[in-house]
């Protein structure tokens, strides 16, 4: 056997060795370590209106960063899809509801980066999907936190006159 044959035999062996390896090695299962580190979910605004909440509303559970469409479903008939896409990636900084997980509102929390050209559309498509979907959605700015006293106020306060009042509060179960 010649030895330019017995070099090119064993570079094929070589190249279906490495092929087969590769083969072998499932989908995200490499040896290598993932290039992610554990962060905190919410910033320091965020954690601190999180702990007002939950001591004004001690009767209720206030979930953190919620996925907007585990919150609002897309009615039937509607094409799931289209109408799903646009609110997939958004989120509510904070959702409010009764013991038996009934919502009663969400919660944004503003900051600067809210006066954004992409924040603002955002901002915007939020709005639209929460009012459409009789959800009422409330927006604080970082600078002016509401105390737990204007939380219970706002958020407890008991309904007046239909004319006056038109969203829902937390002594109730219906919807807008």
């Amino acid at each position: 056997m010649k030895l330019s044959t017995l070099l090119l035999l064993l570079f094929f062996i070589a190249v279906v060795l490495i092929i087969f390896k590769r083969l072998r090695l499932p989908k995200g299962r490499d040896s290598r370590p993932w290039p992610f580190y554990v962060k905190r979910p919410l910033s320091q605004s965020e954690q601190v209106l999180y702990h007002r909440l939950i001591r004004a509303l001690p009767e209720h559970i206030v979930l953190a960063q919620v996925q907007v469409s585990r919150v609002l479903g897309v009615k039937k008939g509607a094409r799931f899809h289209e109408w799903n896409n646009r609110i997939n990636r958004l989120t509510f900084d904070f959702l409010v509801c009764s013991k038996d997980s009934t919502v009663i509102v969400a919660i944004e929390l503003d900051d600067k980066t809210h006066e954004l050209r992409d924040r603002v559309s955002t901002d915007e498509k939020k709005n639209k999907a929460s009012a459409d979907a009789g959800l009422r959605l409330i927006r604080w700015h970082v600078r002016s936190l509401p105390s737990e006293e204007l939380i219970r106020q706002e958020l407890l306060a008991p309904p007046g006159p239909v004319s006056q009042r038109t969203e829902p509060y937390i002594g109730t179960k219906s919807s807008v």
